[in-house]
Order: structure tokens, then C-alpha cells, then sequence
């Protein structure tokens, strides 16, 4: 079967919904982390609280405790990439034998889907996939470099060097937990991408419950009415 076979096979209503899930993941990200000032994400909240982190850090003797926060957010972004890894070689083995994905989704739709469809199918969950492993691989080198920057602030507050170096730390740990943040959407979204095995009205209404659930907890949950508070 060749590529023209592949896209004769494939009803315009799965391009909708594949088109439909890549755009709500996009623009998703871009909302999330451009919101509007009247209505500001968790994401953006956190930033603030990052930077805070750094300006006491300036002040704290000893920064011991400001080490195990860091080493602890290096792990997680460690433990999700790994994950990343055996979820990808998952689904790869599946796109190698596709006869018990073939004959499931067989018994759903009541239509014989050709191997080859299964198999791109697993290669679109497989790129959600690929794009988390990397956002957390870049991110845990990110915190590697904001936990050299804050080695490098003077321990003494009043040195002139202090509070730039920390803020170049506050900023690096930003950009590490914003691409932390991106791996977890699109690990989010892959799960959602798993549902068009089912057909494409599934994948639309999986792609919309992911879109709720990621918005919600940026925009509409109990961490995000706490974090208001506390600027108010």
C-alpha cells in the first residue's frame, strides 16, 4: 500500500479530527502560557513564585533546603522522561504486531481497518510521545544550568553580583519548569491520540476531555484559587 492508498483510506472526517486534536494542542499551549492579564494560568502564577523563590534564596544561610527542592524537580523531569521511553518502545512493539489492535478495533467499528492505518495511527501517539521525552530531557538540563547559576550567587546578599545571578537562576528555573509543563501536555494529549484506534469520533471527544481537563487545572482549579489568594 502506498502513501496515496494511505490517504484514499483515511475519511476526511480523520483528518478533522487529527487536524482538530494537533491545533487544541497548540493553541492550548500558547493560551496557557500567554493568558490574559485579568485571568493569569497556574503556569504563570508559579513563574511569579519562582522568582520569589530566588529572591529569598539571596537571603538564605545555609541553601541547603533550595538544593533539595532543585534535585527534586531534576527527578521528576528524570522519572517522566524515562517513562516516556518504555511508553514509546509500548507502542512501537504494538506497530509491529497490530493483529490484536486490528481485530479490537474490528469488534468496535464493525469495519476491517488495513494495518498499515493501525500502525500510522501508533505513529501519530508515537509523536506526542517523542515531543514529551524531549520536553523533559531539555528540561532537566535546563534545571542542571539553573542549579549551577545558583551555586554562582555570593552567599553574601549585599554583594552587587547577588541578586542579577539569581535572577538569571529564577529565570532558567522558569524555562525548565515551562518545558517540564509542555511534556506533561503532550503526554496528556497522547493519551488522548490513543482513542482514533477507535475512529475519529472518539478521538474528537478524547481530544476535547483532554482540552478540559488540561484547561481546568490551569484555569479553573483549587491550586489556581490558592495561588490568586496569595497575590491578592
Amino acid at each position: 500500500m502506498n502513501m496515496l492508498d494511505l490517504v484514499i483510506l483515511l475519511q476526511p472526517l480523520d483528518w478533522a479530527a487529527s487536524i482538530y486534536i494537533v491545533s487544541m494542542w497548540l493553541i492550548l499551549s500558547y493560551v496557557i502560557e500567554h493568558p490574559p492579564k485579568s485571568r493569569p494560568s497556574v503556569t504563570v502564577l508559579m513563574s511569579q513564585r519562582r522568582r520569589d523563590w530566588m529572591h529569598v534564596f539571596v537571603h538564605r544561610d545555609p541553601r541547603i533546603f533550595d538544593s533539595q527542592i532543585l534535585a527534586s524537580l531534576r527527578q521528576g523531569t528524570s522519572f517522566f522522561a524515562s517513562t516516556c521511553i518504555f511508553a514509546i518502545g509500548g507502542v512501537l512493539a504494538l506497530a509491529k504486531n497490530t493483529d490484536p489492535l486490528v481485530g479490537v478495533a474490528q469488534e468496535v467499528t464493525a469495519v476491517t481497518t488495513p494495518a498499515l492505518i493501525i500502525q500510522m495511527k501508533l505513529a501519530f501517539v508515537a509523536l506526542f510521545l517523542t515531543n514529551a521525552f524531549l520536553k523533559f530531557v531539555w528540561a532537566n538540563r535546563v534545571f542542571g544550568y539553573c542549579a549551577v547559576m545558583m551555586a554562582a550567587v555570593p552567599n553574601d546578599p549585599n554583594d552587587p553580583g547577588a541578586h542579577p545571578k539569581a535572577q538569571q537562576a529564577a529565570e532558567l528555573n522558569i524555562r525548565a519548569a515551562m518545558n517540564f509543563n509542555r511534556g506533561l501536555r503532550a503526554l496528556y494529549f497522547a493519551l488522548g491520540a490513543l482513542a482514533w484506534l477507535l475512529g475519529p469520533v472518539p478521538l474528537m471527544i478524547a481530544a476535547t476531555v483532554v482540552i478540559w481537563v488540561v484547561w481546568s487545572r490551569e484555569f479553573a482549579s483549587i491550586p489556581r484559587d490558592i495561588l490568586v489568594k496569595d497575590i491578592s
